[in-house]
């Protein structure tokens, strides 16, 4: 771990702030074992019922000196090194989401959902733990053990190296010990915990298929029996750090003795002034204190190699989005009219059956593409190959003669997206309309809410254009979180706009406003539209169909009506009201 790049580079980065940290952890401990000291003086001498209070002053002052100092320095203390931990943390989740996210994008599998959210939410987490619960702990319990043991070896070389062979049993082998005995328990619960991690995002998207199988309770119950051993472990190491505690105190009692015995003496051979006694006894609390949470500062030490480890393997994992995300071309230097090209284009995922298979096809400047099919015919691949997220396997996807993955960083600046499940922020209107477009004006978003008739719906909200969707758009209807989307698109103004089956679960009213909606608004801009059904297409440029990988049918509605009879009947299934007006339809049925 010593050599990991995931600590040395940021402590060497923040050097300056950590050793603040330090110094004034160590400050702190200094200040509260002194406390301890003059207090133990100051009642001892005040039972002896001085002739003034001046005899006892300059202990008094000393209390509330070292008293002060201890609240203060621990308040700064915590402050600086809280704000130290949340810089080293924001570099750190910075350097993760940077490491992820070609992983996910790119849809190679490597990673699945359930060890992207362990990355996320429990190894940099444990990190933050490595500098809060080992690092700063271990290093000032362990300065002021040395140098305790230095100052009463002034007092009694005989004292001090008892007192520092007692100390060794809590600051070097209880938590040598423990952590040796919490390895393999730590390895064993950071593995189910990991695997819990992936069975719970693996139920949770898989909900409804477990509902419809009948097999609900077959899946609670398998992360039942996983949550039990995690709990069976948690309470085995919490039996643990209970002997353990025990056995410290045992410890620290020895040498609370010890100190009695010494301090007894020496009061006996008048080495020792009597009021020093509880002086010698009450310094222990504060070391011993500190010493103690060494063996649970150790202890934690396999939870980070195992959170290091992880993420050692993130930065060696190889992948195509690495490589896609270092090519890059100027989005300027392709132009202002993008054609689209697929040029034999074939692609599979890992392990898995060809999606496409030498696909071919040319898009140009302001035309309407449809691409039809089943589900798992590959239109969604299409799209993250348009995108620039994944690569072909063979062939080439390029706009304007430049290959799309060099294009990738850049292509919310050419190209804007409206699915099935537009997602809306818990927050108000006006900000998730401004997302697509930070620079707009409200003016321009009120001038678009015009033209897809939102202005006047969101006039009449409690709170207007500031009114919160709340979570997901909940408190609307499907229909309305639609036209918000929608009117993010028209905002963010993109030359080429892609349209995931928009329409999916909207009644066919509202469907149909909005299809002429989009129609009217997305003139003259490429229009790339996945849909299942042929309802609308019949304004497309290109109608593609794709089934088993490759382009079945292709041509415009017109063509592929009068010369496709396959078109010609799912045509007719898709839109009765025409059965009766075409000649073609007409025969079939």
């Amino acid at each position: 771990m010593r050599k990991s790049t995931w600590i040395r580079p940021y402590l060497f980065e923040h050097r300056k702030l950590l050793i603040a940290v330090l110094l004034l952890g160590l400050l702190t401990s200094f200040s509260a074992a002194f406390l301890m000291f003059t207090s133990g003086y100051l009642i001892s001498k005040a039972a002896t019922i001085p002739e003034t209070i001046l005899m006892i002053y300059i202990p008094i002052v000393a209390v509330r000196t070292f008293s002060i100092a201890r609240a203060v320095s621990r308040y700064v203390e915590r402050l600086l090194g809280h704000h130290t931990i949340l810089k080293i943390l924001s570099d750190m989740r910075l350097r993760l989401y940077q490491s992820v996210e070609p992983h996910v994008l790119t849809m190679t599998k490597k990673l699945k959902t359930g060890e992207v959210l362990g990355l996320l939410a429990d190894d940099v987490e444990q990190l933050q733990n490595l500098y809060l619960r080992t690092i700063f702990p271990v290093f000032i319990g362990v300065t002021l053990y040395i140098v305790s043991s230095v100052l009463l070896g002034f007092h009694s070389i005989l004292l001090a190296v008892l007192m520092f062979l007692y100390g060794s049993v809590l600051a070097i082998w209880m938590p040598l010990l423990s952590m040796a005995k919490q390895k393999s328990r730590t390895y064993r619960m950071k593995d189910l915990r990991s695997e819990q991690y992936n069975r719970l995002t693996e139920g949770i998207l898989g909900m409804a298929d477990w509902l419809f199988s009948g097999r609900k309770e077959e899946w609670l119950n398998d992360y039942e029996a996983y949550e039990g051993k995690l709990g069976e472990l948690d309470l085995q190491q919490r039996n643990f750090e209970r002997r353990r505690t025990f056995l410290a105190q045992i410890v620290v009692g020895v040498m609370v003795v010890t100190m009695l015995i010494w301090t007894g003496m020496e009061v006996r051979t008048g080495e020792l002034s009597h009021t020093m006694v509880a002086a010698f006894l009450l310094i222990l609390l504060p070391i011993t204190e500190s010493l103690i949470a060494l063996s649970s500062s150790l202890s934690d030490i396999p939870k980070y190699e195992t959170s290091v480890k992880r993420l050692e393997e993130l930065d060696n994992l190889k992948s195509d989005g690495n490589a896609l995300l270092n090519q890059r071309a100027p989005i300027e230097a392709i132009g202002e009219r993008f054609t689209i090209t697929f040029q034999d284009v074939s692609f599979q995922y890992e392990e898995s059956r060809p999606l496409l298979n030498q696909i071919s096809f040319h898009v140009k400047h302001g035309e309407s593409v449809a691409l039809l099919g089943p589900s798992g015919c590959g239109k969604s691949t299409i799209l993250k190959l348009l995108q620039g997220a994944i690569s072909p396997n063979g062939g080439l996807v390029t706009i304007n003669g430049v290959s799309a993955t060099e294009l990738y960083e850049d292509y919310s600046r050419y190209m804007s997206f409206l699915g099935q499940n537009p997602y809306l922020f818990d927050t108000s209107i006006l900000n998730n309309l401004r997302l697509s477009n930070p620079e707009a004006t409200d003016d321009q978003i009120y001038d678009i809410c015009k033209q897809v008739q939102l202005d006047d719906w969101i006039r009449t909200l409690p709170h207007g254009y500031h009114t919160n969707v709340q979570e997901s758009g909940v408190r609307f209807s499907g229909g309305q979180r639609q036209r918000i989307a929608l009117a993010r698109v028209l905002l963010q103004d993109t030359p080429i706009v892609v349209l995931d089956e928009p329409m999916v679960g909207l009644d066919p009213v509202t469907e149909r406003e909005l299809m002429n909606e989009l129609k009217a608004h997305l003139q003259g801009k490429t229009l790339i539209w996945v849909t299942h059904h042929l309802l609308g297409v019949e304004d497309a440029g290109q109608i593609l169909f794709i089934d088993n990988g490759v382009i079945t049918m292709q041509g415009t509605h017109e063509e592929l009506l009068a010369k496709e009879e396959r078109y010609q009947r799912l045509y007719a299934l898709d839109a009765p009201l025409v059965r009766s007006t075409h000649p073609s339809i007409r025969a079939i049925i």
